[in-house]
């Protein structure tokens, strides 16, 4: 079995998959190690590594070296973080996403939120759909297809959920992210009219794997948040060391 279709089948299962967020070779490597079935790259933790605010501020040249690193290093399915997709432009969206599936990519997020001065706003449908149709008619992959709905606090953002993913899987979407919603009611009921797999984010209100298993969740993800955690650690490592001159609190 190809990892596409190993990366398919995923997301029929009874349970959750959840996926192993990386930003590098080497976390992947460690993901993997750790038994996760697939990974998924990180477009804010790659940015940040790279000295780049997120919201597509890294080139996709620079993008696709770090993940060439990480394709070479795993056997199990990567799926990618493609944000917006690096351009307006749905050929070239189709074009920047073949050379994924080159090196290996099994799968992308793509959203329709856009950040313009730092700020993330919820752009058209119509755009997003144009990009998964000029991916599908390109090349073979897994399109998760996000909706900025809840990150950007949309009137009515469960309708609005619905409303988008029925737009994106006619475009031909194989799944939807809608990070942020939390509540059981709104989860079953978007599972309920919604016949495409829901992965949803990781957050301290979110309901375990169980219940979201139960609810027909079918991915979890996380995101930066490990990234984001590990770098505060070292921060307070740097400031406590510098302080103190206690070789411990680096050897520890």
């Amino acid at each position: 079995m190809s990892n596409l279709d190993r990366f398919k089948a995923l997301h029929k299962k009874d349970d959750v998959l959840l996926l192993g967020n990386i930003w590098d070779a080497h976390t992947a490597s460690l993901a993997e190690k750790a038994d996760y079935e697939a990974l998924g790259s990180s477009s804010h933790a790659i940015a940040f590594s790279l000295g780049y605010a997120d919201g597509e501020q890294i080139s996709f040249e620079e993008l696709l070296f770090v993940l060439k690193r990480i394709a070479v290093k795993v056997t199990i399915p990567l799926s990618v973080d493609f944000e917006a997709g690096y351009s307006s432009d749905p050929d070239k969206v189709a074009d920047y996403v073949k050379q994924l599936t080159d090196i290996g990519v099994v799968g992308i997020n793509l959203e329709d939120g856009q950040v313009k001065d730092g700020k993330r706003i919820l752009g058209e449908a119509s755009l997003l759909a144009d990009k998964i149709k000029a991916i599908k008619a390109n090349t073979d992959i897994f399109i998760n297809a996000r909706a900025d709905t809840y990150t950007t606090k949309a009137e009515n953002a469960l309708k609005e959920s619905i409303r988008r993913a029925g737009i994106y899987k006619a475009a031909g979407a194989d799944g939807v992210f809608i990070p942020l919603i939390e509540k059981p009611e709104e989860i079953k009921q978007f599972v309920s009219e919604v016949d495409l797999p829901l992965n949803v984010f990781a957050t301290a209100s979110l309901p375990g794997l169980q219940e979201l298993a139960s609810l027909g969740v079918k991915r979890v993800s996380h995101g930066a948040k490990q990234y984001d955690a590990l770098l505060k650690k070292a921060a307070e490592n740097f400031e406590r060391f510098k302080a103190t001159g206690d070789y411990n609190i680096i050897l520890a």
